[in-house]
């Protein structure tokens, strides 16, 4: 009797887990056909985890074929649907019309519990943010953002770089740090006053680390810790995530430290100084935002976008190059043309180097560093008949944008004539956004085009890169993280001098 009371408990315990699994299933059935009927058409998502898999996997085919479904639609991160804005006027119509209501910046729990929410990158939209920014902006300006003091520091620095490279000339390497280490030593000597030796052990490290981070932030593992945050109790790679990032917060905190025994409130050095100045000011303001945790954020965020992204930019740039030796001689034989063997670039050459000029704003477009860029809603708000509440997720399709096939030339295939006019002069391109629109573009785009500019020129003035016999070629998709990073590869570089 007893075993078949037991056999009876058993068998509805089964039942009951069986009927609740059935009740989750056909209500999630529900919430999901009820969400897809309100937002605008797009790949079919999973129940549960919506488009991740793909998002995953496949993040480049699933932004590319975006543009199928129109102008806008709908993608899911989990179980939240996010809008996607797939041509430039109906993000013009957002992100700068409506600028205020669509910079919120999503919570993204992995990037929460690392930032704690200060800062500049993801801080949400608000006072702070705002303070943040435009003392960002107006410190970087006084210390030379967008003058000739910061491109005389740019040629300096190539030519450090090109020096670099020559210690392997001819034997293939990979050319990641010196090139990180390179345009980092820019922001580096604005923010903390100094630069770094290719050597240092302890910045190489430093780089290491970001770079290690900004890929497992858009991992599958980042992924997951934004679906299931309370997973930071447990172990696994994003502890690593959290290591990385104390790391680079503590060799600002030394940083800091170091300038606080030296400060002259007078003869201010680098944006540190500059923030534990306004800091003083700002003491009494109830509504200040200048503290320590900000400083220390803040300190990242540039250090962060003013290393990595003109770095990745000029690895893909060394990519095309390769791949494309026409284009190279061609930008070489004009950089010769111009400014010969002996004298650094500067951005006044622009007008007279507008092959090279085109090259770079060609591969800006092709690499598509950044492919989609992902806010969220301050307020309740209408965009094309969709009523988007507090909150939603909306997201710019930036891939879409710079291969709109009605708009460029040769969308889908590198070519620099896409920049160029019939008389072979530079020609601006409205569908060319990289630094993105509105309240939230880039701060640091003045910085990245000079950067870009004079570090992309010397390099082809003195160097020539090809492929190591036989390497295969990396895919061209390459690695998606925060940003879109090439796959790891080698090249081989030869003194233009020599070669001559």
């Amino acid at each position: 009797m007893e075993s078949v009371l037991r056999y009876l408990d058993w068998t509805s315990v089964g039942l009951a887990l069986l009927g609740g699994l059935l009740s989750l299933l056909l209500l999630e059935i529900f919430r999901l056909n009820s969400s897809r009927s309100r937002y605008p058409p797009g790949p079919k998502p999973l129940l549960f985890v919506g488009n991740l898999p793909q998002l995953i996997n496949t993040p480049m085919e699933l932004f590319r074929s975006m543009t199928k479904y129109g102008e806008i639609c709908s993608m899911y991160l989990g179980r939240q649907p996010v809008i996607v804005l797939n041509n430039l006027q109906i993000t013009k119509e957002a992100f700068v019309q409506n600028g205020a209501v669509f910079s919120g910046r999503p919570a993204m729990p992995v990037i929460d519990w690392i930032t704690n929410g200060f800062g500049i990158l993801a801080a949400t939209y608000g006072h702070s943010w705002k303070q943040q920014r435009r003392f960002a902006l107006h410190t970087l300006r006084n210390f030379g953002l967008g003058k000739k003091t910061v491109e005389e520091r740019v040629a300096e620095e190539a030519q450090y770089l090109i020096k670099e490279m020559l210690k392997q000339e001819g034997k293939p390497f990979y050319p990641i740090h010196v090139i990180m280490n390179a345009v980092s030593n820019i922001i580096c000597s604005v923010v903390f006053g100094d630069r770094f030796e290719y050597d240092d052990k302890q910045f190489a490290k430093l780089l290491e680390f970001l770079n290690e981070n900004l890929r497992l932030l858009g991992s599958t593992a980042g992924q997951i810790f934004n679906l299931f945050p309370f997973i930071k109790h447990f172990p696994g790679p994003h502890h690593k995530v959290w290591q990385n990032a104390n790391s680079l917060k503590e060799f600002i905190r030394e940083a800091v430290e170091e300038h606080r025994k030296s400060l002259d409130p007078e003869h201010l050095r680098d944006f540190i100084d500059a923030y534990l100045v306004e800091m003083t000011k700002q003491v009494s303001k109830e509504d200040s935002s200048f503290h320590e945790d900000n400083m220390i954020m803040s300190t990242a965020d540039l250090f962060l976008a003013g290393t990595d992204t003109t770095a990745t930019t000029l690895r893909w740039g060394l990519i095309y190059m390769m791949d494309h030796p026409d284009v190279q001689e061609r930008c070489h034989e004009e950089i010769i043309q111009v400014l010969g063997f002996d004298r650094s670039p500067c951005m006044d050459d622009r007008t007279q180097l507008p092959y090279t000029y085109a090259t770079i704003h060609e591969i800006q477009r092709c690499s598509t560093i950044v492919p989609t860029v992902l806010h969220d809603i301050t307020q309740p708000t209408q965009l094309r008949g969709y009523n988007l509440p507090k909150g939603a997720m909306v997201m710019c399709n930036l891939m879409a944008i710079m291969t709109d096939k009605n708009h460029w030339k040769y969308p889908n295939t590198f070519n620099p004539e896409n920049f160029l006019d019939e008389k072979g002069q530079f020609c601006k391109n409205d569908f060319f956004v990289p630094f993105f629109l509105g309240p939230r573009a880039c701060l640091g785009e003045t910085l990245a085009r000079t950067e870009l500019f004079i570090f992309f020129t010397s390099l082809l003035q003195q160097l020539k890169f090809s492929w190591p016999p036989g390497a295969p070629r990396p895919n061209m998709d390459g690695i998606l993280g925060i940003v879109r990073s090439p796959c790891p590869f080698n090249t081989i570089c030869l003194s233009r001098e020599t070669t001559h």
